[in-house]
């Protein structure tokens, strides 16, 4: 997708932090914009600065681990604008640093909940939709240099991104066909509130094993600080798009950790010598799969 002139896009987290750099750049770029967050109040000071800016935008909270809520929004945004997006930001996380063998059951379903289980009602509420219109688009989901490797600090967090990657390699590939482009952002530090996120946790969920108080805040936010720029990052998402790139990592100083990761995960596989016979077998036996069987699963329209 070159041009977002006359695009709808369709934010999660979308009033503040990158959700709303995105809203501004992609608004400056033509697109209407709706934001979907949680909290009504941020939502009313980021339509009043895009809408300051003559930026069309359209408003909705949203908790995006209600599914019911979820088609709500959806049947909303057409009504009001006639059309389902043709752009979708999963924009919307949260955080929290603990040690992993003191996480709770309520510390994991709340960040793998909303990380992964919001994308996931995100693609599975508007992919059907942007299928059925027809139109080109393209799905923009923030994971997080964090589901690149694991963390003993934040451990739910990681496995919840590192599984958004994966779940959009698929999507990629699934999508391609009807002309729907597919990325993912990887960040490191961006400059947004999310270290306020666990004022946000429902109480429901019961006991968290992580401390969150003023002072756990106040150190995150010293990182965050200095963090990219939510339109700096949107800018760089935008020529993403524009390229087509199914990876977003615009922070180079990141580079030789990930290669250094990965490098490990390589030298940990066999060479060829070590087992050519079962591998030739093995090999084979896919490829046949990939060519004949895997057919049974894939369904049409026609």
């Amino acid at each position: 997708m070159q041009n977002f002139q006359g695009e709808l896009a369709f934010i999660t987290g979308g009033a503040s932090g990158a959700g709303l750099g995105q809203a501004l750049v992609f608004g400056r770029a033509g697109a209407h914009i709706v934001i979907a967050d949680l909290r009504a109040d941020a939502i009313s000071a980021a339509l009043e600065k895009l809408k300051a800016e003559g930026i069309t935008a359209h408003g909705i909270t949203l908790d995006i681990t209600d599914r019911e809520a979820y088609a709500r929004a959806a049947d909303e945004v057409e009504q009001v604008f006639g059309q389902a997006p043709t752009l979708l930001f999963n924009t919307a996380g949260v955080n929290s640093f603990g040690p992993v063998e003191k996480t709770t059951y309520g510390d994991f379903d709340w960040l793998i909940g909303v990380n992964l289980g919001g994308v996931i009602n995100g693609m599975v509420t508007f992919v059907p939709r942007m299928i059925a219109s027809g139109k080109a688009g393209h799905i923009v989901t923030c994971s997080s240099m964090g589901g690149l490797s694991g963390s003993a600090l934040a451990a739910p967090y990681c496995a919840a991104k590192a599984a958004v990657i994966n779940l959009m390699e698929g999507y990629a590939m699934g999508l391609a066909k009807y002309n729907i482009g597919v990325s993912v952002i990887c960040p490191a530090n961006i400059k947004s509130n999310i270290a306020e996120a666990t004022k946000l946790r429902p109480a429901d969920l019961g006991p968290s094993g992580y401390r969150a108080d003023e002072a756990t805040v106040e150190s995150l936010n010293s990182i965050h600080q200095h963090g990219m720029e939510p339109e700096t990052l949107a800018e760089w998402t935008k020529k993403g798009i524009e390229k087509g790139d199914l990876y977003i990592i615009p922070y180079p100083e990141a580079k030789e950790q990930i290669r250094a990761h990965f490098d490990k995960i390589v030298d940990a596989v066999l060479p060829l010598e070590a087992d050519p016979e079962g591998a030739e077998k093995r090999t084979k036996a896919l490829m046949d799969w990939a060519s004949n069987g895997a057919k049974v699963f894939v369904q049409t329209n026609g």
